[in-house]
């Protein structure tokens, strides 16, 4: 079932293969994270809180999600309970942000890690805070815009740039960089992991992740905090990564206290199939060192983040602090549906409003969560929900 020489790297690395790989065969967990701005309350019957997440949920069983109309207004969003780690890990150690702050999700797509931090990062500072999501491969960046926009923040903006087009000049406080990696973490859930993954590939992964860290790491303020995390298990991506980082680039690893079920590693935690519920996760936290004439920093203005070219995403959104899209459009009306009439309307089909529902464009809700636009005629309502996001199967 494994490939040649991963089960001798996961014993080295985690002194846990049996384990690992005895759990790589079974069926993978199903999970959520709320998005606390729209839902407080979990939607599934009996789901089980994560303890390292304030809105993650253990489900049962995996629901029909498409079918379910709050996932289309983004009111939760499909996570891996280990991937919610991440966030964790960020809320432990960037306790000293103030509000203001720059924040970077470096490889971002999908969204899960991005729309962890912007919950956290509202909960904490509201409007006032600026979260820059990037992904660079193209096919990817269309998943991460979209689901950035079903999430709703207004200070997150999407952006797809290599990370050395990002400048030498130091512009954020944190910066998240969950690194394309080996895999290793994700073998229950991806056949083709399994097949592209080799000795070579573990180098291959190591040195690129090196490549992408060595790029950005100017854009990352003295000071600053610079979680890195893989969905992997091999020490040549993890440690070895993050000892590499504070030798060549600079930082200081942060201490990270026992955290059970997740597995101390000399640097950072690793979370282990088998001991979780969930997926692979390797995540490590570092702080940049001052330069030698510099003796702290005063920390994060209370402005924004600056409207620059090089950041405005590819929709034209850049974060504004009034909450709202730079573009500046009015909001329709929100007009409220049931659960079917919902469904219809995110098929794409024609739908008919509730009698009283005022003529002209309109936003089709369900629960009071706005799902997308429309234009009620009266007897009729055109529906303009995005062709890219609609429903394909049979919603019956």
């Amino acid at each position: 079932m494994f490939p040649e020489g991963f089960i001798e790297l996961l014993q080295a690395s985690t002194g846990k293969a049996d384990t690992v790989a005895a759990a790589l065969s079974e069926a993978p967990s199903v999970s959520i994270r709320l998005n606390p701005a729209k839902l407080q309350e979990c939607p599934f019957p009996d789901a089980e809180k994560v303890p390292w997440s304030p809105y993650g949920y253990l489900l049962k069983e995996r629901p029909v999600f498409t079918l379910d109309p709050l996932f289309h207004a983004g009111c939760y969003y499909v996570q891996d309970t280990s991937a919610m780690f991440v966030g964790h890990v960020f809320r432990e150690v960037t306790q000293h942000l103030q509000p203001g702050c720059r924040v970077l999700d470096l490889c971002a797509a999908p969204g899960g890690k991005t729309t962890d931090l912007a919950a956290s990062l509202r909960e904490r500072f509201g409007d006032r805070y600026s979260l820059i999501a990037n992904e660079v491969m193209k096919n990817r960046f269309a998943v991460l815009r979209s689901n950035v926009e079903t999430w709703g923040d207004p200070c997150v903006a999407t952006v797809s740039r290599d990370p050395s087009a990002f400048g030498d000049e130091p512009a954020f406080d944190a910066i998240v960089a969950d690194v394309p990696c080996s895999g290793e973490g994700m073998f229950r859930k991806d056949e083709e992991a399994i097949a592209d993954w080799s000795l070579r590939t573990v180098d291959f992964c190591a040195a690129r992740s090196r490549r992408i860290l060595a790029d950005i790491w100017p854009t990352l303020t003295p000071g600053g905090i610079l979680i890195y995390s893989t969905c992997t298990f091999n020490h040549f991506e993890n440690d070895d990564t993050v000892a590499w980082i504070a030798e060549e680039l600079g930082a200081d690893v942060i201490p990270l206290p026992p955290f059970p079920p997740a597995v101390n590693t000399q640097y950072g935690y690793v979370l282990l199939p088998g001991l979780v519920p969930g997926e692979g996760q390797y995540v490590a936290a570092l702080r940049k060192q001052y330069p030698d004439n510099i003796s702290s920093l005063s920390g994060r203005s209370n402005g924004t983040f600056p409207v620059a070219s090089a950041f405005i995403s590819a929709t034209g959104k850049v974060p504004s602090p009034s909450g709202r899209n730079t573009a500046g459009s009015p909001v329709a009306p929100l007009v409220n549906v049931d659960r079917l009439t919902a469904l219809h309307y995110l098929h794409g089909d024609a739908i008919v409003l509730p009698e009283g529902a005022p003529i002209g464009p309109v936003t089709i809700g369900y629960e009071g969560h706005a799902l997308g636009p429309g234009k009620n005629l009266g007897k009729r309502c055109n529906n303009l929900y995005p062709k890219n996001k609609r429903i394909r199967m049979d919603i019956r």
